[in-house]
């Protein structure tokens, strides 16, 4: 698999999908690298119906992840995690591709 998800991310896109009543039988969540951020390249997710040809298509915990085929090159062996401590709350990814990262974590270069 190009990325892995820790069971509190898995959660937290539950409980999200649960609060925006999306249903996670008929609706993926996308994730893709867009360009932006203070070092050039940073992470999306969101929810998507429908799969693009040239997307791969990868389950985690019941929930079916969409990656585009650039994305998919910049976020291979990444993990996806959720936290809600003192360091920031929200989605983070581990990228081992990343060579750079801004301060807040928000972006990153390769």
């Amino acid at each position: 698999m190009t990325i892995t998800m820790t069971d509190r991310a898995a959660a937290q896109i539950r409980a999200v999908a649960a609060e925006e009543n999306v249903d996670l039988e008929d609706t993926m969540l996308r994730v893709a690298v867009v360009p932006g951020g203070c070092s050039g390249l940073t992470y999306d997710l969101g929810w998507d119906t429908t799969v693009r040809e040239e997307d791969s298509v990868e389950q985690h915990e019941g929930i079916t992840v969409l990656l585009d085929k650039k994305s998919r090159l910049y976020l291979d062996g990444s993990e996806l995690d959720f936290t809600d401590g003192l360091d920031g709350d929200g989605f983070h990814f581990a990228n081992p591709q990343a060579t750079r990262e801004c301060a807040c974590g928000e972006s990153f270069a390769l």
